[in-house]
């Protein structure tokens, strides 16, 4: 559905170049939810921006359902744009409208709807996001979800096939993150939607995407399916995203447990194994005793997971970790 290739992006200050993003290149799939993450400045905002134009490649091509969009007219990037909804993290909702014309706003604009559409549209998308009664309220009088669940309806009202979320859920207390995160995997389900998550909260992604690209410093330090990139990630800048979803302090992290006797690993169970009672049976069988040094256990989208790292002592500790790897648990050693 979406393609970055080769994409340079730089910002003329003070005379001088300043590079935002830096050789992007990586596509998006029709229907998935794809999150990506960095800190400030690392050119996330930047990049969804690519996708509808809003900012322009210095160099590269933004492919959008086959369409170089960098190469389109002004007419062809209107009716592009259409089938581009976005949501942002301070609503962006007009005072001075009420929420059902809020919502109307994009339709009015394209001019391709007579009112009696209109209303009806209108109508059927506060209905989806839950506001029906709020119609005739002004944005001052909603509540931030509230607000937020206007924003959505709006990006929906042209029936877009993708969804750009710019930190939509930063601005928000964590229950009513979640209720908007529920939201969003909703539509994505129900309407196929494609959609593209700028947040910089990897338990956002944790939560909902499919696949996530972190950038740093303008390029994709790791890419990967959320699992993967979640619970074993490769580059620093993912490693302190984890750390931080996980209220985990670093130090704590990377502690080599050098009081603690015998052989350490970490677990990964993914799935039903989650919940097995694998652990306690290899460990009866292989004749071995272990010690839980950290662990957690939740879920990544709809899959259960669980970490943890453990220290083995006494017994066939070999026997015991090969019996885990036949079951499917990933193991990490931490310390032999």
């Amino acid at each position: 559905m979406i393609e970055f290739k080769q994409i340079h992006k730089s910002y003329r200050v003070a005379g001088h170049d300043v590079p935002a993003l830096n050789g992007i290149d990586f596509q998006i799939g029709a229907g998935e939810i794809f999150g990506i993450i960095g800190h400030s400045g690392a050119g996330k905002s930047t990049l969804v921006r690519l996708i509808n134009l809003l900012e322009r490649p210095s160099a590269g091509q933004v492919i959008i359902n086959g369409t170089d969009i960098t190469a389109l007219d002004a007419a062809g990037l209107r009716a592009q744009r259409q089938r581009i909804g976005m949501i942002f993290q301070h609503f962006n909702l007009l005072s001075s409208k009420t929420v059902a014309q809020n919502v109307a706003f994009p339709l009015a604009l394209a001019g391709e709807h007579g009112k009696a559409q209109i209303k009806a549209r209108v109508a059927a998308l506060l209905a989806r996001v839950g506001l029906t009664e709020h119609a005739d309220k002004y944005p001052a009088q909603l509540s931030g979800g509230q607000k937020q669940r206007v924003g959505i309806a709006r990006a929906l009202a042209t029936e877009p096939q993708i969804l750009l979320c710019d930190e939509a859920t930063s601005a928000l207390d964590p229950q009513t993150t979640q209720a908007v995160l529920q939201l969003l995997a909703d539509l994505n389900r129900e309407l196929k939607l494609t959609i593209v998550l700028i947040t910089h909260e990897m338990d956002v992604v944790r939560r909902i995407a499919d696949r996530v690209a972190v950038l740093d410093a303008g390029q994709v330090a790791e890419i990967g399916p959320v699992a993967e990139v979640f619970l074993h990630p490769q580059h620093p800048t993912t490693r302190r995203f984890v750390l931080e979803a996980e209220s985990v302090d670093e130090g704590e992290q990377v502690d080599d447990y050098a009081h603690v006797p015998g052989r350490i690993v970490r677990l990964t169970f993914t799935g039903d194994a989650t919940y097995q009672p694998l652990l306690g049976a290899v460990a009866r069988d292989a004749g071995v005793d272990f010690s839980i040094l950290a662990g957690r256990i939740d879920r990544i989208k709809d899959t259960p997971y669980g970490q943890l790292t453990v220290a083995f002592t006494g017994g066939d500790v070999n026997a015991a970790l090969q019996q885990l790897a036949a079951r499917g648990l990933s193991i990490e050693e931490v310390r032999a």
